[in-house]
């Protein structure tokens, strides 16, 4: 890690105080307010003052045999006392030049000093989180207010696309626009992208049965395209049978205005594309409080999921054979996470050339030449826009008073450096775990023909986590941060100033202490406690105002 470099530097920063440079300015100039006859008659007593405390203090050091054996002895310890105190100071010095910028680095292993365990490290303030309690849920005995199937305005059909988390998005999204327009909701299907290639059926993750049962009184859903519809390959292919440009985050007017007429005219149309294609504070309250309704309750893993998650966050609390609370630590530091992020890290000259080049392909536009991305690298690591490195998160892990013996269970993709690049990480907190190594190859052999299957064992073991941390943005952090708010608050989610720690790490004058200091009272108010929401607030990562109830 670049940023946890040796420092030659010593002491602090010098300090530049008016004060200090006025007093040293004025020391040898003449005041209006003494006349100079004055002046020069003090000049004269302290000339003879000076010789007079010369004379004495050259006694202790002279042979002159009328200094007495008791002053010889007080020269002679004031002589020690001057050495002594030398020495320290080139002790000092030589630890100063060889003293560690935060943590010290041996080899690929850090070492940060011990940091004294918080009361709250594991949970929230209980005083902090009994304000607010969870509402989105279905009220039974509610009466069905739906028309039936044939007598609604229609049927609409999406394509959830990309990973596990943007299509849960999409799903809440569709359950709403349907609601919005009235129609019928044919069962979405998962559809992955080039990065993914994964052909997962909303039936291998998700329980259809609940999911249709716990939304009958909100929306009509159906499993399959109707019968009498003919054109089942053409619905997405066929100019006339989709809605397209939809603008994102569209307010829910948009649908109303411009999607309602062509659904009521053609009976069923497919909605593409679909990421994002509803606004949040553009709809009414109850339309959202209907997505956290299909968020929260109704969207509900299959029952193995489920199962194997509980198995894998049990054994994460009893590794040791005694109950113990354990992190979830959600890393992003993939290969495509670095590429895209147009960030600089640490490495050798050829990573940095197969970068560029992975780059150049997979990003031409952004790339361009290259010659612009070193000045886009600094201003995205000031702006906090970048993954944190998994040294950089050891270090400030361990500021916030997390021990060695910590338990973490690590969700994640290949990590791009491989073990080189986890190395400080798990150096640090041996006690380091991921899915694989918790479980057998046979248990997972069954989740593995369906990625989605793997991603979603990670989402619950992390939401079913004592702490969870998060290094970078992305749907699936923001989902679980907004579930554990959802749950009560009392878990912790901690999401890292990444913008203050990036000054942090690059400042050579920064010592442990103040760091400490700067990560706790920063971390504070960045643990997933209850925030108000504001215009363009994020649903999934904060759900409080529509979806959320004063206890």
């Amino acid at each position: 890690m670049a940023e946890l470099r040796h420092s030659s530097s010593l002491g602090s920063r010098a300090s530049n105080s008016p004060m200090k440079r006025d007093a040293g300015a004025g020391a040898g100039d003449s005041s209006p307010l003494i006349p100079d006859n004055h002046l020069a008659d003090d000049d004269e007593h302290d000339r003879h003052s000076s010789k007079d405390r010369d004379r004495h203090m050259c006694s202790f050091f002279t042979d002159d045999p009328r200094v007495s054996p008791h002053n010889s002895r007080i020269s002679l310890v004031f002589t020690l006392l001057l050495l002594l105190v030398g020495l320290v100071s080139l002790f000092t010095i030589f630890n100063n030049l060889n003293a560690p910028y935060l943590c010290k680095k041996d080899g690929i292993v850090l070492h940060c000093p011990h940091v004294k365990e918080s009361p709250s490290l594991w949970e929230n303030p209980f005083s902090s989180t009994t304000s607010w309690k969870p509402c989105a849920e279905r009220q039974d005995g509610v009466l069905p207010e739906l028309p039936p199937e044939n007598e609604t305005n229609g049927y609409i059909f999406i394509h959830a696309e990309g990973g596990l988390n943007q299509q849960r998005i999409a799903i809440c999204n569709a359950v709403a626009v349907a609601k919005i327009l009235n129609a019928t909701l044919i069962l979405p299907v998962l559809k992955q992208d080039q990065i993914w290639k994964d052909q997962t059926k909303f039936e291998d993750i998700f329980d259809v049965d609940h999911f249709i049962d716990y939304l009958k009184y909100d929306v009509r859903i159906v499993r399959d395209i109707p019968e009498w519809f003919t054109d089942k390959s053409e619905l997405f292919t066929s100019i006339r049978r989709t809605v397209k440009n939809i603008p994102k985050y569209a307010p829910a007017q948009f649908y109303i205005d411009n999607v309602l007429p062509r659904v009521k005219e053609k009976k069923i149309m497919a909605l593409k594309p679909f990421v994002d294609r509803l606004g949040y504070d553009n709809v009414p309250p109850e339309i959202n409080k209907l997505r956290c309704r299909v968020n929260y309750h109704a969207l509900k893993f299959l029952p193995d999921i489920e199962q194997m998650a509980n198995s894998l966050a049990s054994r994460m609390r009893n590794r040791t054979g005694s109950s113990n609370p354990y992190m979830a630590l959600h890393l992003r530091f993939e290969k495509g996470m670095v590429g895209l992020s147009f960030c600089d890290f640490v490495g050798t000259r050829e990573e940095k050339a197969k970068m560029a080049e992975y780059r150049k392909k997979e990003w031409p536009r952004r790339y361009k030449n290259g010659s612009h991305l070193w000045q886009l690298a600094l201003q995205k690591r000031k702006e906090g826009r970048c993954p944190l490195e998994p040294g950089e998160v050891a270090v400030i892990l361990r500021a916030m008073g997390y021990p060695k013996e910590t338990q973490i269970y690590v969700a994640s993709g290949q990590v791009y450096g491989g073990q080189n690049r986890m190395a400080p990480l798990r150096n640090m907190f041996p006690n380091l775990v991921t899915k694989e190594e918790l479980a057998t190859k046979e248990e997972l052999d069954g989740f593995r023909k369906h990625v989605t299957s793997l991603a979603a064992l990670d989402f619950l073991v992390c939401l079913k986590s004592d702490v969870f941390v998060m290094t970078h943005g992305g749907n699936f952090a923001k989902l679980i941060i907004g579930a554990r708010r959802y749950m009560g608050h009392r878990l912790k989610s901690i999401k890292p100033d990444k913008g203050l720690m990036s000054k942090s790490f690059g400042d050579p004058y920064m010592g442990w202490a103040p760091f400490v200091e700067d990560v706790v009272v920063t971390h504070q108010t960045r643990t997933g406690l209850p925030e108000e929401t504001f215009p363009n607030y994020d649903l999934w990562e904060n759900p409080l105002t529509p979806c959320m109830c004063r206890a």
